[in-house]
């Protein structure tokens, strides 16, 4: 199994230093890849838009950037978004960005990208939230251009690329995995069709696990994709909203078996969400160090 943890921001107020030492003791425990989570604003709830799940004065750091530091302090532990919402940003500027962060990370880059739920985001940042799903399907394909051809030339209903190039190409190239997160019957469309692998959320139990694997790969089968390989990630859970879900992380054992479950269900990935730990009481980047450090010696134990 390959274990990830999905980095909390709140580390950044214990400074740089903080998210520098938690960073580098990921590493060292034994975890296999780092992701971080996205959005660039949060809108607050005013007329006409209701509150969202996350509160707006909720601080998140900006993925790529944060990433780019993280890579500077490490040597072995992957890097990745869970999710960047891609069709909030123009494609040419992501393919430079990641291919940038490729190749100064010495090739341990996984994007995860997703279309995101927030309107007023995309409205904040000048992009049409209507045509994101669209949008996502041809972003993918123009980051792979980007990513491999010596010369892009690509022509879609949203993105227009005449004879341009883009180097440093990122040491993975075209190869770069990209893994594509969400639960709609679209989204598992676009990962048969599209993605490295999926990212998969909130699954509720094997059934719906199955139904999810099954469509993914159906999708590829039918884009004349092998199905296997297509990797599988899930979070143990995502981050409380209620003292329920505070519990959950708080007690070991339960996150053991449900990783357990989860390797069950066909994945073989794990993703621990960190900022889920620090609102179930670990409230320090050492605490949270000691935590991951627990949750890793019984989960290998459980799962390998």
């Amino acid at each position: 199994m390959k274990l990830t943890v999905e980095f909390p921001s709140v580390s950044y107020r214990e400074g740089p230093q903080g998210v520098r030492r938690l960073a580098q003791a990921i590493e060292q425990i034994g975890y296999d890849h780092i992701d971080m989570f996205d959005h660039v604003v949060m809108g607050y709830p005013i007329a006409g838009r209701p509150p969202g799940p996350y509160p707006p004065q909720m601080p998140i750091l900006e993925a790529l950037m944060a990433l780019s530091y993280m890579a500077a302090v490490t040597s072995r532990v992957t890097l990745g978004t869970e999710v960047l919402v891609l069709p909030q940003r123009h494609p040419t500027l992501v393919a430079k960005q990641v291919s940038t962060l490729d190749t100064l990370s010495g090739g341990r880059v996984r994007l995860g990208v997703g279309v995101g739920w927030q309107e007023s985001e995309y409205e904040a940042l000048g992009e049409d939230f209507h045509t994101r799903g669209a949008r996502m399907d041809e972003a993918i394909r123009l980051l792979r251009a980007y990513w491999s051809d010596a010369q892009v030339d690509f022509e879609g209903p949203h993105y227009r690329v005449t004879a341009m190039g883009c180097e440093p190409k990122p040491p993975q190239g075209g190869r770069l995995p990209i893994w594509i997160g969400g639960r709609s019957e679209r989204a598992l469309r676009r990962v048969g069709e599209l993605g490295d692998g999926w990212l998969g959320n909130q699954i509720a139990d094997a059934g719906s696990a199955r139904g999810a694997i099954d469509s993914i790969r159906r999708y590829a089968a039918a884009a004349g994709r092998d199905p296997a390989s297509i990797g599988l990630q899930a979070m143990v859970a995502s981050p409380p909203r209620d003292a329920a879900g505070k519990r959950f992380y708080a007690e070991h054992d339960r996150i053991v078996a449900r990783a357990v479950d989860l390797k069950a269900m066909g994945f073989e990935w794990i993703a621990l969400n960190a900022t889920a730990i620090f609102q179930a009481g670990a409230r320090s980047v050492d605490a949270m160090i000691d935590v991951l450090g627990a949750l890793h010696t019984k989960i290998r134990g459980e799962v390998g």
